[in-house]
């Protein structure tokens, strides 16, 4: 008795930080459309609705039921979300390069898989002060998913490798260093497992491998390898 109480509670707890986000993202939304009525402001407009999205989805993770979304859906939302983050923060671009194989689709929570791929990139970002490439990759090998990210960063020094992925690791003051632990958390949460190393040419390189969904899909419907996803930094916004 005592334990369905306690989850009734932290189910509670959850519903209610739900609801209450909803109505900052609905507040924030309402100034988002105010300031689309300036055009010097439009750009700033979208990308403040577009984080506002964004946060909904993340916040949606916590109570939606496991589907499943194309790989590249949820790329093109990470992506995204990246370049208004930087451009909203004055950072350097980064210029995003994808390898697709057509028709992936990734089991569980859509929101929760973004998170994932946006801590990647951004954790990228931030060993990039400069801006520079990320490339992904996707591709099924045996029964399961492979996803790569690779950056043209400086690489990951030897011996932080086994530790990036710990609660409260970072190498740059004033990061939390939680972006990367929160990425191995939802791996795993999801039956997969994710690794760090240094690239062959440099860089650093985060290979994820999830249990494939045995879904068939014609490849007539699908686009070829990236096609739809940006493929530019934030500087080339049309």
């Amino acid at each position: 008795m005592h334990d369905s109480n306690a989850n009734s509670g932290q189910d509670l707890t959850i519903a209610g930080l739900v609801h209450d986000l909803k109505n900052v993202f609905e507040t924030l939304g309402e100034a988002a459309d105010l300031l689309s009525t300036d055009p010097h402001w439009i750009s700033l407009a979208g990308a403040i609705n577009r984080a506002v999205e964004q946060g909904r989805r993340i916040t949606a993770s916590f109570q939606e039921s496991a589907r499943s979304l194309e790989i590249q859906s949820i790329l093109e939302n990470s992506i995204e979300c990246t370049k208004d983050f930087l451009l909203t923060t004055h950072r350097p671009p980064l210029e995003f390069f994808c390898q697709l194989e057509p028709g992936l689709r990734l089991a569980g929570k859509p929101g929760a898989w973004e998170r994932v791929f946006v801590n990647l990139f951004l954790n990228a970002a931030q060993a990039m002060p400069e801006g520079g490439k990320l490339e992904i990759t996707t591709r099924r090998k045996e029964n399961q998913i492979e996803m790569v990210v690779s950056d043209s960063g400086p690489g990951i020094p030897q011996e932080n490798i086994e530790q990036v992925f710990h609660p409260g690791f970072s190498t740059r003051h004033l990061h939390t260093g939680l972006g990367l632990t929160i990425v191995h958390s939802i791996v795993q949460a999801h039956g997969g497992r994710i690794t760090a190393e240094n690239g062959e040419a440099g860089g650093a390189r985060f290979t994820i491998l999830t249990p494939a969904l045995q879904i068939s899909i014609p490849q007539e419907l699908h686009p070829t390898s990236g096609e739809g996803i940006p493929e530019t930094g934030i500087n080339q916004r049309s």
